[in-house]
C-alpha cells in the first residue's frame, strides 16, 4: 500500500462548484441540461446538434469507473443506496470520487491485479460522460425511461439491472440505475480511498475496485474457455 499512501492526503472531496442560477435564456429549451446544471450543479458540455447527447464533465465533481455490467453489478453491494450508478448498453458507469482515475493504476498494482489485462478503466479530468436521461418525474416530456427487470428469487432488489428493450434500445443510450438526488452533495456517497480507515460513511474504493477486478478476470477466463 506504500505506493498509494502518499496520495491519500489529496483532497478528493473538494468544495463543490456553486450551482448556477436558473437562466432560461442560457439553458435554452434543454430541460435535461437545466436539471443537471441547476438541480445538481454538475458542469455539462452542451450538445453540438439537436441529435447529439448532452455530456457531463468529469474530474470536477466525480470520475467514473467504466466496467462490464455483470462485474459492476456485484460491486453494488459495496455502495450506498445513494451512490449514483448509470448503465450504457452492456457497460456500467460507477461514479467515484474525483481524482480516482490517478489512483487506479497504483491501486490495481497493490491489489495484485496490475499485471493482468482487465476490462475496466477509470475516466476523469478531461473526459466526459454521456448524460443519462433524468428519472421521471424530474424532467417531464422525455418519454418513458426503460424499467429495470425484477429481482430474482432471493436476490437483492437494489442489484437488479435494467431490462434490455426489444431492438436494442439501450445500445448507446445511458440510463440511471441509481440516479443522483437533487439537494444532496454527491461527494458524500462516492467510493473514495479516503474511506480506507476513515470514520465517514463514504464507500471504500478499494473494495469496489477489488470486487470489479475479480469479476472482470472471471469474465475473461470464461471468454477464453468458450473460444474454439
Amino acid at each position: 500500500m506504500s505506493g498509494i499512501l502518499p496520495s491519500l492526503t489529496t483532497d478528493l472531496t473538494a468544495v463543490p462548484l456553486p450551482r448556477r442560477p436558473l437562466d432560461l435564456a442560457a439553458f435554452g429549451d434543454d430541460p435535461v441540461r437545466r436539471w443537471y446544471e441547476n438541480e445538481l450543479g454538475w458542469p455539462a458540455v452542451p450538445a453540438s446538434t439537436a441529435e447529439s447527447p448532452l455530456r457531463l464533465r468529469l474530474g470536477l465533481r466525480f470520475d467514473i469507473l467504466d466496467v462490464p455490467a455483470e462485474a459492476g453489478r456485484v460491486a453494488l453491494r459495496h455502495l450506498t443506496g445513494t451512490s449514483p450508478v448509470a448503465m450504457r448498453g452492456d457497460r456500467m458507469e460507477i461514479l467515484v470520487a474525483a481524482g480516482s482515475t490517478e489512483e487506479l493504476p497504483g491501486l490495481l498494482d497493490w491489489l495484485e491485479w496490475g499485471a493482468l489485462a482487465l476490462d475496466l478503466r477509470a475516466i476523469g479530468t478531461g473526459g466526459v460522460m454521456r448524460a443519462p436521461r433524468p428519472p421521471e418525474p424530474a424532467v417531464s416530456g422525455l418519454g418513458e425511461v426503460p424499467s429495470g427487470r425484477p429481482a430474482g428469487p432471493g436476490e437483492d432488489e437494489s442489484l437488479a439491472l435494467p431490462a434490455r428493450p426489444e431492438g436494442g434500445a439501450l445500445q448507446g443510450a445511458a440510463v440511471w440505475l441509481r440516479p443522483p438526488e437533487p439537494g444532496c452533495e454527491v461527494e458524500a456517497s462516492l467510493p473514495t480511498l479516503s474511506a480506507l480507515g476513515g470514520d465517514g460513511d463514504a464507500p471504500d474504493l478499494v473494495r469496489v475496485v477489488n470486487t470489479v477486478a475479480t469479476h472482470c478476470h472471471r469474465l475473461r477466463l470464461r471468454l477464453r474457455r468458450t473460444r474454439p
